[in-house]
């Protein structure tokens, strides 16, 4: 019994199960391990490619630096009007071959002759020899057999350890002689891809390169042509080992395994087998050689041929110790940090009560919050609506009592006065000059009491919304000068006095607006009735609003418009954009009110008349 309680108690959901954790963290340390130890080997392997990239370019920029050496032999052989061995010593020594040059093994000059040629040349050369051992020999053409044409080699520098070269006929391999005519028909620089012996040491083969060389001054614009002034050749022979060797100096693929293939393609498009170039490492036993974990393949361009060289190392020399040694810290943090997580996660998941408690306190606080805020906003729009009410009523019996007390005095003071001019007319001129005079400070005081009144509350106002329209657009267009026109499918609407006047405001603070910001040319004004909804357009050409325009700091026109529409319970909607104008529309939901009696209007009417006096 007190074992299945003791099992009971482990695995209750209040303690943590540590088993769990302690998996999750071996399981995560190890993941981490390997994601590590996989980077580590990605960048070492980067190191590796990038090393074997440079000295492929290290390759290529030796490889092109004898090509220079060839041209610039050429270039010194056709630029001569006679080619002797002297000349041709005192060029090859300048270039230092061993020190600036060191793959380089040998320059020579092969020159062209046909069958009738071969007897005279032989004559000088079995006497052209310059008498010592490591001077030019006496020699004969060979192969010794006979052949339509010859391209024999007369000049070789250094000459000690290519004596037995000179007299010696290229011409005589079918691939040799290809490469030759191809080079002589089209002047570029050639080669027959395939390996010589390399007699100055034994370190592996030699590649061969040659040049055509033509009479000075002659053209050379077609294939003829350029038959006709070829004189023979220039070429060069180098040691691939010795130019991977020094192109491998100094980096770290000193210890790599480097495979140099020449891929078979011959100059008439057929393919024969591969020829390994060079192997650094084909003294190592096979098994040695076979440790190779990092390889890569770069393709090389020699003079039109595809050479392949085979990179390949241990990934054990691009590992420092530190990359030995961080797999197995990171697994061992991972282990730690995955173990402080999980627990963590339990002491967090062991006040969960605590916090949902918590949190259902805090949710029915905000919500009683947002009650009491709701609330508050609904106080505050129905103490806007009776501030805008009260503020219009105000109006309203400011500009009865400015009009029934002031206005009836103005309008006394301005008979008596007017009474004054006529009798002073004939009889007091002076006295008749300063009555005109105070008669026109009383109309001027007349037309500014009518203006203040129509400010407060145009009594076109009580006349009804049409007619309210109707004078606000004319007063609009005497003010600004823009062209308005009014749209109405209804000659007589009628509404109640709040609704109207909450429509008149906005119809006029719209104008105000655009007659001060738009810079308008036309401005559309649309009042319709249908269907218990009051629908009012107002839109214009101006130059629109900015994004910032509506909720500009000290700017409250707009929100006022939607604040009036939204409390008759109504839609206002405003469209503007850059350089497109701006169209305010508002939808108010009205009542059918009854007409006004003929006497309502006639009082109107009278009160109108007295007031534009």
């Amino acid at each position: 019994m007190d074992t299945l309680h003791a099992k009971h108690r482990w695995f209750e959901p209040d303690r943590p199960v540590w088993w769990t954790g302690v998996l999750l963290a071996l399981l995560i340390g190890a993941c981490l391990q390997i994601l590590v130890r996989h980077t580590i080997e990605h960048e070492a392997y980067g190191r590796f490619t990038q090393q074997a990239f440079n000295t492929r370019y290290s390759i290529n920029a030796r490889l092109s630096s004898y090509t220079d050496v060839l041209r610039g032999t050429a270039s010194f052989l056709a630029a001569s009007e006679h080619i002797d061995r002297a000349g041709f010593h005192r060029y090859v020594s300048g270039l230092m071959l061993k020190k600036q040059f060191p793959a380089l093994d040998n320059i020579n000059y092969a020159q062209v002759l046909n069958a009738a040629q071969r007897p005279a040349f032989e004559r000088w050369s079995s006497h052209s020899g310059e008498g010592h051992a490591r001077g030019y020999p006496d020699f004969l053409i060979h192969p010794q057999s006979q052949r339509d044409s010859y391209t024999v080699l007369t000049m070789i520098e250094p000459t000690a350890h290519f004596r037995d070269r000179i007299g010696l006929d290229i011409s005589v391999r079918p691939g040799a002689a290809e490469a030759l005519a191809r080079a002589r028909d089209t002047g570029q620089m050639m080669t027959t891809g395939m390996p010589i012996e390399n007699t100055q040491d034994a370190q592996g083969w030699a590649l061969a390169l040659r040049m055509p060389i033509y009479r000075k001054d002659m053209p050379l614009g077609d294939v003829n042509q350029r038959r006709a002034a070829y004189i023979g050749s220039v070429g060069i022979g180098f040691s691939v080992p010795r130019l991977v060797q020094g192109a491998m100096e100094g980096s770290q693929l000193q210890a790599v395994h480097l495979r140099l293939y020449d891929d078979g393609k011959n100059s008439d498009g057929s393919q024969s087998a591969p020829t390994l170039l060079f192997d650094n490492l084909s003294s190592l036993p096979a098994k040695q050689r076979a440790a190779n974990n990092f390889s890569v393949s770069l393709p090389l361009d020699f003079n039109g041929r595809t050479w392949t060289a085979e990179f390949s190392a241990p990934s054990a020399i691009w590992l420092s110790r530190f990359d030995a040694f961080l797999p197995w810290l990171a697994m061992t943090t991972g282990f730690i940090g995955a173990l402080l997580f999980y627990l963590l996660f339990h002491t967090l998941a062991s006040s969960r009560r605590r916090a949902i408690a918590m949190a259902k306190a805090m949710t029915q606080e905000l919500r009683d919050s947002q009650d009491r805020l709701q609330q508050s906003h609904h106080t505050l729009r129905q103490l806007g609506a009776h501030a805008d009410q009260i503020k219009e009523q105000e109006r309203k019996r400011i500009a009865r009592e400015i009009h029934d007390d002031l206005g009836q005095n103005l309008l006394a003071l301005r008979i008596e006065t007017d009474m004054l001019a006529t009798r002073t007319r004939l009889r007091h001129p002076r006295l008749h000059a300063r009555a005109c005079h105070t008669l026109a400070q009383i109309d001027s005081t007349i037309k500014s009491v009518r203006h203040i009144i129509n400010d407060l509350r145009p009594t076109v106002l009580d006349l009804g919304l049409t007619p309210a329209v109707e004078w606000q657009i004319a007063q609009f267009r005497q003010r600004s000068g823009i062209v308005c026109e009014l749209i109405e499918q209804q000659s007589d609407i009628q509404i109640d006095d709040h609704c109207a006047t909450a429509i008149f405001r906005i119809l006029q603070e719209s104008l105000s607006n655009i007659m001060q910001h738009a810079r308008a040319s036309l401005v559309r004004v649309e009042l319709r009735h249908s269907d218990g909804m009051l629908n009012m357009t107002i839109s214009d050409n101006g130059i629109g609003m900015g994004e910032g325009s509506r909720n500009k700091v000290g700017s409250f026109g707009l929100v006022g418009m939607e604040e009036r529409i939204h409390l008759l319970g109504g839609q206002c909607t405003i469209t503007a954009g850059h350089h497109a104008g701006t169209t305010i529309s508002i939808s108010v939901p009205v009542d059918y009110v009854a007409p006004p009696s003929m006497d309502d209007i006639n009082a109107t009417a009278r009160l109108a008349a007295e007031t534009s006096l």
